[in-house]
């Protein structure tokens, strides 16, 4: 898989890479050349980039690669569904296109929809499953609209069809730097003007909500499917989860929908971007789980 020249902010030690698969193109790097092989799927407002502080402690030991979802980042934004079902299968595709399987999977915040429905769907392809700072449709994730009762306005504002992508171009950097980092994070300088720059970059281009829009709508039109898929074919794979800010919210889904092992973390002070506040901490916690895996 030849490398080729990043589009944005790039990081030593990684390579670019781009894999036409089930009909989009995925943009993702990889780094290390031991061990197994970890993929990382960020959440929102991220990319790849979200995992700038990770990847060099996971590499030591293992083979890691980043994506951007379909929608995100570098990834292909073209006319098409990019629901969780959707972009899992992208991952379940992405997975034999490395020919790396089975992976360790790390999916955070709004991945962990595709997350899940990736490693329920294609067990095969899924050694153990990382969650952080996540939950899903049916198991509470429709809460977090709830404005009445702690939820935020921009869980209902992303997922009302045609809305972000008719208001939001134009205005990322006010959204990203004035309003989500700021709200979603804990950690001081953790986030860096630099790093704000690349995430609006990805955002600010043409059809740079199209992935953020298909997740957040994926909310609203779940419809019981995610219960369900977890009904017939729970977990049986490890699972961790790790929560800080929103804990025991990721604990509590994720023991509903694994029928093995579940082994549970929670890090203090940390805000809701746990890779971006906490890249030890995360790290540590990563590698002690995958230890006897």
């Amino acid at each position: 898989m030849p490398a080729i020249t990043p589009a944005g902010a790039t990081i030593p030690g990684v390579t670019h890479h781009l894999a036409e698969v089930n009909g989009t193109r995925l943009h993702y790097v990889s780094a290390g050349t031991t061990g197994s092989t970890i993929l990382l799927v960020h959440g929102w407002p991220e990319t790849w980039w979200a995992f700038r502080k990770l990847i060099p402690l996971l590499a030591a030991t293992h083979r890691v690669v980043a994506v951007d979802l379909r929608g995100f980042g570098d990834s292909g934004a073209a006319d098409g569904a990019y629901d969780d079902a959707t972009s899992a299968e992208d991952l379940h595709h992405l997975v034999t296109h490395l020919g790396a399987g089975p992976v360790h999977l790390l999916c955070q915040d709004i991945s962990g929809g595709p997350g899940f429905r990736f490693a329920a769907t294609h067990p095969g392809d899924v050694r153990s499953l990382t969650a952080v700072e996540t939950t899903l449709p049916g198991y509470g994730l429709e809460s977090l609209a709830d404005v009445n009762h702690g939820g935020s306005w921009h869980v209902g504002f992303l997922g009302a069809p045609g809305i972000p992508e008719m208001l939001l171009p134009g205005h990322e950097r006010q959204l990203l730097a004035g309003w989500a980092y700021p709200m979603m994070t804990a950690t001081k300088d953790a986030v860096t003007d630099a790093d704000l720059d690349e995430f609006v970059r990805c955002y600010a281009r043409p059809h740079g909500w199209r992935g953020t829009a298909g997740l957040y709508q994926a909310i609203f039109a779940d419809a019981g499917s995610t219960r369900a898929l977890a009904e017939a074919h729970p977990l049986t794979m490890p699972v961790l989860t790790v929560d800080a800010v929103s804990a025991p919210f990721t604990e509590q889904t994720f023991r509903q929908v694994t029928a093995g092992e579940l082994t549970a973390v929670r890090l203090a002070g940390v805000g809701h971007l746990v890779a971006q506040e906490a890249p030890g901490a995360l790290a540590a916690a990563i590698l002690k789980f995958l230890g006897p895996l």
